[in-house]
């Protein structure tokens, strides 16, 4: 009798362990991952299938499971606790208070870190490998319940009072599509897969993906031409003025503005140079205006839209912060694409030994990415300017250094409004 106590006893915490590990596998899986099974042919293919179908049947079946276990657990373990300590009240239905309560405290600290604590540790870390090692089984159990009518009569209980009782509609609570992490996280598991030589041949089509995933979280700021960068003329010049900009520049498009930068009123497009047009107003076409912080797949939509190609962002104050393009939108998601305005490329070389020539405005993420620094990045900043700026809190001086822990930066050119280029040197710290 003892022995059949222990094996049940066991059998009933390893599934419990099982139950509760599989509700947060289907939680916590990577839903694209699992995706791919469907069409598979295989038997643990069309299981992961189907189990995907209905997921409140899913949690329904492994929380009926998990009860059921747990009522057979506490049954034997009470009994066998009462033995083993109190053998006393072997056999007796009347236990003292504190009887009880050792009772209670032991057997919830052994199903705590049995069947809930390590089992849902671990089958969050090993998700997907879980929810495919126990498809079967699992498929198996889900279908036994469904065709007894014990998931079905649950979850028309649950609409029941959530519905009438509760007033609320619980449509959509039981939806587990995959989103952008889920897309992201399988191509990160899939990269790693890849040996180098045929990461390097998909390289451009990952960055696009992973692009693409990011998109949305772009901001106006991120990707605009920056105010001191900016081509611009004032509305009472000349047209030959403008064209003799057009020609220096060699630019297509010249933002126009009213006595200075922050009144803009509209852009030239150097094609109208050919139209009569007696004074550069003549000759507007109207921009966009955008706050720093809008993201950059809304302004495509907006410009696409009104069939406008420029847009002005606006810093907090309503001075002008820069432009953003088409062009420059598009480079967001495809990466860079040579163009007018890229004839002088950011300069960015590698030194050796640790030392780097980067321009100013080469972006913090990219350096980080491309040449493995690990530069601190932060909201307040976009470029390695940026981030000497937010160092020194004023701008610095030609061959000024600018010392941190793992690096040391050397303003190699700069202007009175602006850095230009920096040296970066990583130190080596043992």
């Amino acid at each position: 009798m003892q022995y059949e106590t222990y094996v049940i006893i066991i059998v009933s915490l390893v599934l419990s362990a099982f139950f509760s590990g599989m509700e947060i596998a289907y939680v916590s899986a990577n839903r694209v991952r699992l995706s791919m099974y469907k069409g598979d042919g295989s038997l643990k293919g069309r299981a992961i299938s189907k189990l995907l179908e209905r997921p409140d049947k899913y949690i329904a079946t492994t929380l009926v499971g998990n009860n059921v276990v747990l009522v057979v657990y506490g049954y034997y373990m009470g009994a066998y606790i009462i033995s083993m300590i109190y053998p006393q009240y072997a056999g007796t239905d009347e236990l003292p208070f504190s009887v009880l309560l050792v009772q209670t405290l032991i057997s919830t600290a052994v199903i705590l870190v049995t069947g809930e604590f390590l089992p849902k540790t671990v089958f969050r870390i090993y998700a997907n490998e879980m929810l495919e090692f126990f498809a079967i089984p699992m498929y198996a159990l889900y279908r036994l319940l469904s065709f007894l009518g014990i998931t079905g009569f649950m979850l028309w209980v649950s609409k029941f009072l959530i519905y009438r009782v509760f007033g609320k509609d619980d449509r959509g609570a039981m939806n587990f599509s995959f989103g952008r992490l889920d897309l992201g996280y399988y191509i990160d598991e899939q990269v790693e897969k890849l040996d180098s030589e045929e990461l390097s041949g998909m390289d451009k089509e990952i960055n696009i993906f992973r692009n693409a995933l990011e998109f949305r979280d772009v901001k106006a700021r991120e990707c605009m031409v920056p105010r001191t960068d900016m081509q611009a003329l004032d509305i009472k010049s000349t047209i030959d003025e403008l064209r003799s900009l057009f020609v220096s520049t060699g630019l297509s498009k010249i933002i126009i503005y009213r006595d200075n930068i922050d009144n803009v009123v509209g852009y030239v497009h150097s094609f109208d140079l050919f139209k009569e047009a007696g004074s550069l107003k003549d000759m507007l076409m109207p921009v966009l205006f955008v706050p720093e912080t809008m993201p950059v797949n809304e302004i495509l939509n907006t410009l696409t839209k009104r069939r406008m190609s420029i847009a002005v962002v606006l810093d907090e104050y309503g001075g002008t912060s820069g432009m953003i393009t088409v062009e420059d939108i598009v480079e967001e998601l495809l990466g860079d694409i040579e163009d007018e305005h890229d004839k002088d490329s950011l300069l960015e070389k590698n030194l050796g030994d640790g030392s780097y020539l980067f321009s100013a405005r080469q972006e913090v993420d990219y350096l980080n990415s491309q040449y493995g620094l690990d530069l601190p990045e932060s909201d307040d900043y976009e470029t390695l300017g940026g981030l000497i700026l937010s160092l020194t809190e004023n701008i610095p001086e030609k061959g000024q250094e600018v010392d941190t822990p793992d690096f040391v930066f050397t303003v190699k050119e700069a202007s009175n409004a602006r850095i230009d280029t920096v040296l970066v040197k990583k130190k080596n710290r043992k």
